[in-house]
């Protein structure tokens, strides 16, 4: 078909698919019209092909007729949606019933003269009705997921009406009764979310609704502790303050929820992403790039325009008063070195024009290379010196001491002393709130941009929560909800520093995959400009890009799943720890190449990334090789068996990343192969990482088997994996916080006395 549901978001009725589950539904009903429309047209067919494509078509009505049962049912049901979905089963159960008619070629074999009109006579008619059976059943399904943004609404305007009650409670008898009404609708509310999230197709809009529901998360504990404070305290100031901050949050994210699902436009969602210098590199680099195909895709002022904005956006670290002189020297330099570079472009660039070149000249190849190295220089620092920060500031919150005094200060009603330490937590909220901001800069991905946000948002709120909660604790030193209350905010800002942590390492993750593969890439020396010039430089248009989403995802997975197996391992410096890793880290980078992201730009940089990769793949296999001689007959067995796999895997890649070809089909075809390769090698490695670490313990504990019989029940209980179901339960789970809020709801128990 010339398009289909899953390759291109936008149909034919104007229905934009949004979720995985509706795109999930879609694809095996593709598949099956897309057989029965692309059958072989020859002119003798056998009883074989004739029952095939009956059986298809067969297959595809009974399917329409289940589904549109379904779809009439919740028709029935919501009223709001009976026109529409009514008429869009129709639509469906009269295209099912057209495909079912134009397949019944069961008895075309016994006359070539059979005056029905089916598949082979009338493709036109099989084609019309295969769109409207894809348009029909896309909008059933459409329809019905309105149904699921409907319940979330529904569920969110529940937890509003008994927010508002809570907040006018005045006794503990009335708060525990409404409060226990208002965990049970937030477990509701987080499994709904926590499907929808899960279920959404775009990242950004994930990692948005991934924020809100953080903040419900840790608000609803907070909630609780705050608002029995100021029940206990009624008349005290700072307690009052302290809990309205709290509904105030919890109002807020519960609005971003609704924003994100029913796709309404706020000024939160302009301030969520402000312009990063990573953005800013990137499409400058893009704009630079686009040179060598076409001489007046943009002008030399636009570009040195670009640029200035980019350099501009590197105020926020040479400006800031934490920045080292040396680091703002560092940044200023490089800033001048990549206006230098972009003279020097602009001016070859010029010249160019001005002899009338029908493509980039060998000055402007050179200029080209070297703008794009000096903006990648400068990203390479501001990246080093916003994590660098970010490490430094971790490893000195991690202490606690603020927080520790805080409490001690409060405990004892110094509020002098509370007073002191919380202009110090200030301070390093300021600390925290900057850097994050810089972090926002490198991040690498728009997802990872909203954390940054949400994170900066979140030191910048619960900063002042705690501090309002420990002079409530100073000017009631005796009670016990207070203390629990200024208890419960330290968590929540020692749980943030521990986010924080998480988010670091996903910046670097992202990071090195640009970066360690984009080594590897043709430099300027190793491979001429004329070679480079030579060699057709394609990239994926939008409708490759998805049909490729599908294995880059696979890629991303098992690019995650091998970083896990690897960090398992207790000797990092192990080559096949280090061949794997950087096996996975190539991998992740071809896995932004089918997202349009990364510095893999072209096919070629991909055909390129695929040979570095083959040879990482055999240098792997060599390791192995070493490693097998330790083992015995049976485990040195299994490991040869798939080295044989990943030798044979590797060459395949290998000779197919060489292989030239000509035409665009020919190219998508072997980009389709390489990455379908490159999975497969990730596949076995991902295999032999856990069995070969495993015998790597065993052997290593054999080998030190001469010590005590206590040193080695020691070893035996270090090598017992204990950790199996804990990882299996550190799994994010659909609900927020649902097991605990679950937990807690049943044990709640809220009358103190003091």
């Amino acid at each position: 078909m010339a398009s289909s549901p899953c390759g291109n978001s936008n149909f034919d009725s104007g229905l934009e698919i949004k979720t995985r589950s509706v795109e999930q539904t879609l694809i095996p009903l593709v598949s099956q019209i897309t057989t029965l429309i692309n059958h072989k047209d020859k002119p003798k067919k056998s009883e074989r092909t004739l029952a095939a494509i009956h059986r298809v078509g067969q297959a595809v009505s009974v399917a329409v007729g289940r589904f549109v049962t379904v779809g009439e049912a919740i028709a029935t049901e919501n009223q709001e949606l009976k026109d529409e979905m009514g008429q869009a089963c129709f639509e469906a159960r009269k295209a099912g019933d057209a495909i079912a008619q134009l397949t019944d070629v069961g008895s075309a074999l016994l006359s070539q003269s059979d005056p029905r009109v089916t598949v082979f006579s009338d493709r036109t008619g099989m084609v019309k009705a295969a769109r409207l059976l894809l348009s029909s059943v896309t909008k059933v399904l459409v329809l019905a997921d309105r149904i699921v943004i409907k319940q979330i609404i529904t569920s969110r305007n529940k937890v509003l009406v008994t927010l508002d009650h809570l907040e006018r409670v005045s006794t503990f008898q009335e708060f525990v009764q409404i409060f226990s009404q208002f965990g049970n609708e937030m477990v509701e509310f987080a499994h709904l979310t926590g499907d929808r999230q899960n279920d959404l197709k775009d990242e950004k809009k994930k990692a948005r609704m991934a924020a809100a529901r953080a903040v419900l998360e840790k608000c609803t504990m907070m909630l609780l502790t705050a608002s029995k404070t100021c029940l206990r305290h009624p008349d005290c100031e700072s307690a009052r303050i302290n809990k309205d901050a709290v509904f105030h949050r919890m109002r807020c994210a519960l609005e971003q929820v609704i924003e994100i699902v029913t796709e309404a436009r706020s000024c939160g969602e302009n301030k969520s992403l402000p312009a990063s210098i990573y953005d800013g590199i990137r499409d400058f680099k893009s704009s630079v790039e686009c040179l060598r195909e076409n001489l007046y895709s943009s002008s030399p002022q636009s570009v040195g325009s670009q640029l200035e904005v980019l350099v501009e956006r590197t105020e926020d670290f040479t400006d800031s008063a934490y920045t080292s002189h040396e680091q703002r020297q560092a940044i200023l330099g490089l800033c001048q070195l990549a206006r230098q570079d972009t003279q020097q472009l602009v001016h070859a660039w010029v010249e160019a024009q001005s002899a009338h070149a029908k493509e980039a000249t060998e000055d402007m190849e050179v200029a080209i290379l070297k703008t794009c190295q000096s903006v990648n220089d400068l990203r390479r620092e501001l990246h080093k010196v916003a994590v660098g920060r970010a490490s430094d500031l971790l490893k000195v919150h991690g202490e606690q001491l603020p927080l520790r005094a805080l409490k001690a200060a409060g405990g004892e009603g110094n509020l002098e002393a509370v007073a002191e330490y919380s202009r110090t937590l200030s301070e390093q909220k300021e600390q925290l709130v900057e850097t994050c901001r810089l972090l926002c800069h490198v991040s690498g991905s728009e997802p990872l941009e909203i954390t940054c946000i949400h994170a900066e948002e979140t030191f910048h709120v619960i900063g002042p929560q705690i501090i309002s909660a420990a002079q409530t604790l100073a000017l009631h030193p005796s009670s016990k909800i207070a203390k629990e209350n200024l208890e419960v905010f330290c968590e929540a800002w020692e749980s943030q520093l521990c986010d924080m942590a998480l988010l670091l390492r996903e910046i670097n993750d992202v990071f090195e995959g640009d970066k360690r593969p984009y080594l590897s890439l043709p430099r300027p020396g190793k491979h001429s400009l004329t070679n480079l010039k030579t060699a057709k430089a394609v990239k994926l248009d939008a409708e490759e890009q998805t049909s490729m989403a599908k294995l880059g995802l696979e890629l991303r997975l098992l690019s995650s799943d091998m970083d896990t197996e690897v960090e398992k391992w207790e000797e990092q410096e192990h080559d096949i720890v280090r061949q794997s890793q950087s096996l996975a880290s190539m991998a992740y980078n071809m896995h932004l190449f089918t997202r349009g992201e990364g510095l893999l730009k072209t096919t070629l940089d991909l055909f390129h990334q695929a040979e570095v990769l083959s040879e990482e793949g055999l240098q792997l296999c060599s390791s192995l090789r070493t490693f097998s001689t330790q083992l015995v007959d049976e485990e040195k067995s299994l490991v040869v068996t798939e080295i044989e796999k990943l030798v044979a895997l590797c060459q395949q890649l290998q000779m197919g990343a060489k292989t030239p070809v000509q035409g665009k089909t020919a190219t998508f075809q072997k980009v389709d192969s390489s990455i379908q390769t490159t999975r497969g090698i990730l596949t076995v490695v991902l295999s032999l990482l856990p069995f070969c670490n495993k015998l790597n313990r065993k052997y290593k504990s054999e080998r030190s088997s001469l010590g005590s019989p206590q040193d080695w029940r020691e070893r035996q209980d270090a090598s017992t994996p204990v950790k199996e179901e804990g990882a299996l339960n550190s799994k994010s789970s659909n609900g927020f916080g649902v097991k605990s809020l679950e937990q807690h709801m049943a044990g709640l128990n809220l009358l103190e006395s003091k």
